[in-house]
């Protein structure tokens, strides 16, 4: 029976046990996917005893059904496309929604990372957390950052997903935890009881907790 969480902080705390042979481990980074990944990764950074911060990757949508992603965009220039959904737009559309997303991605960076030093995943392992896995687009865009940041090895750890984004992603990363792949998986939103809009000052509110 697939499990249903009770919100992300209970995600964590179950993607966490997955996790367990991470423990103190001196060379780990949680990543967290803002904004919906940032509750889950507090929670595990916190019980697996390592730093935490925030990656900021933005899913390119399709104009009229902006659910479906045809790529992801990353920070230092990183860009993915989904081929085969990209190959429905011409090429004004797609440069219209990568304007509206590289902008709001530059905001993010601007407000989360204000005083914070550059992400250095030098010789570490990056454990990249979000709160779930549709397309798998986001969380392959934020592998090939971590790779181009330095990291050694990237995990991808996630409380539930999709099996086509689970085996994609199997190809980009060292490797991925997801702790439920539901046969018949529809929305991310649809595994939570509470699956709010996770607000920029939850986000900024987490930061501030790790210092």
């Amino acid at each position: 029976m697939t499990t249903t969480f009770r919100d992300r902080e209970d995600a964590g705390r179950v993607l966490a046990d997955r996790l367990a042979g991470l423990v103190g481990r001196s060379d780990v980074t949680v990543l967290a996917l803002v904004r919906g990944g940032v509750p889950v990764a507090r929670v595990v950074a916190g019980r697996l005893g390592v730093p935490l911060d925030v990656l900021v990757v933005r899913k390119l949508g399709l104009p009229l059904a902006p659910e479906v992603a045809f790529g992801a965009l990353g920070p230092h220039g990183v860009r993915v496309l989904n081929e085969t959904v990209a190959a429905r737009l011409d090429a004004a559309e797609v440069a219209e929604v990568q304007r509206r997303e590289q902008a709001e991605l530059d905001r993010r960076e601007h407000r989360y990372r204000a005083g914070r030093p550059p992400l250095d995943l030098t010789g570490r392992t990056a454990v990249v957390v979000d709160d779930g896995l549709a397309t798998g687009a986001t969380a392959r865009a934020a592998v090939q950052v971590a790779r181009r940041l330095g990291a050694r090895r990237v995990v991808v750890a996630v409380p539930v997903g999709s099996q086509q984004a689970y085996e994609m992603l199997a190809a980009e990363a060292d490797e991925v935890v997801c702790a439920e792949r539901p046969a018949d998986f529809g929305a991310v939103g649809a595994y939570y009881f509470d699956f709010h809009e996770v607000s920029d000052d939850e986000v900024t509110d987490a930061l501030a907790a790790i210092g």
